[in-house]
């Protein structure tokens, strides 16, 4: 279940050519492919509700890995979506109830000793939700004996206005099914065992019951977070309008994905950032050792919006106009260096997710003085920051004003980091 990628998949990510195209026609494939990417992570996410109630019901090491290979593949075109995220209000908004990440995961469960107690900063990392039914935040009572969707999103979501207090989407769940990564710099990801959800005697680590319950809530609010979204860019839905009501803000909303995404979110905050300190907690999908998987598929994303192309889970193509056509019709000159470049950024990435997927996973790589691991993360990091200088250089062709990109302390000011 490693390998989320066909061989087909991966020559249209570095072959496609652009569609001869006007402003209106691209936001309106860019509006398409949203609403493939978004309704593709709905049925994606419909599928691992499924394999979370049938496991819950069920507890077997069977019904859990069935679990975690559904929770892996609705990674897939999730991650392809993340290029929406900056230049989308909307999205941006939206974004934390899904993919809110890193997190104190001991708000939610137990914990390892090693992972600490409460601090300043959060005195809610410890919490534990699945243990105590009953609870204080910031001096009110919290009745959880029944954990449901409104306590998960309105109550301990960012609780205490901390961001790392997260209550649901991807990573609560992921840390619900594999629980915490403790090999460190060796090669693998969480071991939690399919008894934490047994019923009677065989229940390890107490509250299997409650931790069921969770998970199952987690799940079902996840596909109705997505279901909101997938509408969002159908037609008539907000998110759509909002991007194709103004052609210039829609395109410079496009640039701005591609350029954030690429440099201060995925080269910066999950990349450099993890290097520079070595840690594997920085890890973007930490608990299962997907993060090689969330790094591909973010410059996936990215060329498929300039391209004008997304390959669907079911492996039907929607297509259409698109950004490279007007850059092409501009400079052609800075299309074709932007077309290398997000090339070159996908073959960065997919050595990472290579190497990996042959056994250097990617908390070997973050291992202090490990050549080979500062290698391959340093050359996707250089790839996708010469990508978004093209992108800088594709937003001037088209005349438009210089785009805000998403910064990282990392690759701005590294100082910083340790300061």
């Amino acid at each position: 279940m490693r390998k989320l990628i066909t061989a087909a998949l991966a020559a249209t990510a570095l072959t496609a050519m652009p569609v001869l195209a006007d402003k209106g026609a691209v936001l309106d494939t860019y509006a398409n492919i949203a609403h493939a990417g978004y309704g593709d992570s709905l049925k994606t996410a419909k599928k691992l509700q499924a394999a979370v109630n049938a496991f819950v019901a069920n507890p077997s090491a069977e019904t859990q890995q069935a679990a975690k290979d559904a929770w892996l593949m609705a990674r897939v075109p999730y991650q392809q979506t993340e290029v929406y995220r900056f230049g989308n209000v909307i999205v941006d908004e939206w974004e934390g109830k899904v993919n809110a990440w890193p997190l104190d995961e001991g708000l939610l469960d137990y914990t390892n000793e090693a992972y600490g107690g409460p601090t300043d900063e959060n005195p809610l990392a410890v919490l534990n939700i699945v243990a105590n039914p009953m609870f204080e935040i910031s001096g009110e009572k919290v009745d959880a004996t029944k954990i449901t969707a409104e306590l998960l999103s309105d109550t301990l979501h960012e609780a205490g206005e901390n961001e790392a207090n997260v209550a649901t989407g991807y990573h609560a769940i992921e840390f619900l099914l594999w629980g915490q990564d403790k090999s460190g710099w060796d090669h693998g990801a969480g071991e939690r065992s399919w008894t934490d959800y047994a019923a009677g005697d065989a229940c390890t680590n107490g509250n299997c019951d409650r931790r069921g319950e969770l998970l199952t809530v987690l799940t079902d609010l996840l596909v109705s977070d997505l279901e909101w979204m997938t509408a969002q860019w159908a037609d008539g839905g907000d998110a759509r309008k909002a991007v194709t009501m103004d052609e210039t803000a829609g395109i410079t909303a496009m640039l701005t994905g591609m350029g954030s995404l690429s440099y201060g979110e995925t080269g910066g905050e999950r990349m450099k950032l993890g290097l520079m300190l070595n840690d594997p907690e920085e890890e973007h999908d930490c608990f299962s050792d997907n993060t090689h998987n969330s790094h591909f598929f973010n410059g996936v994303g990215i060329r498929n919006v300039y391209l004008g192309e997304y390959t669907r889970v079911d492996g039907t193509v929607v297509s259409g106009a698109s950004l490279a056509s007007l850059v092409e019709a501009a400079d052609a000159g800075v299309n074709a260096e932007l077309v290398t470049n997000l090339k070159k950024s996908v073959i960065a990435l997919g050595r990472i997710k290579t190497a990996a997927e042959g056994g250097f996973s990617y908390d070997m790589m973050l291992e202090p003085n490990s050549e080979a691991g500062a290698g391959l993360i340093n050359g996707g990091v250089d790839a996708l920051v010469t990508q978004t200088k093209s992108i800088e250089r594709a937003t001037a062709a088209l005349g438009l004003a210089a785009i805000e990109i998403e910064g990282s302390d990392s690759l701005d000011n590294p100082k910083a980091v340790f300061e």
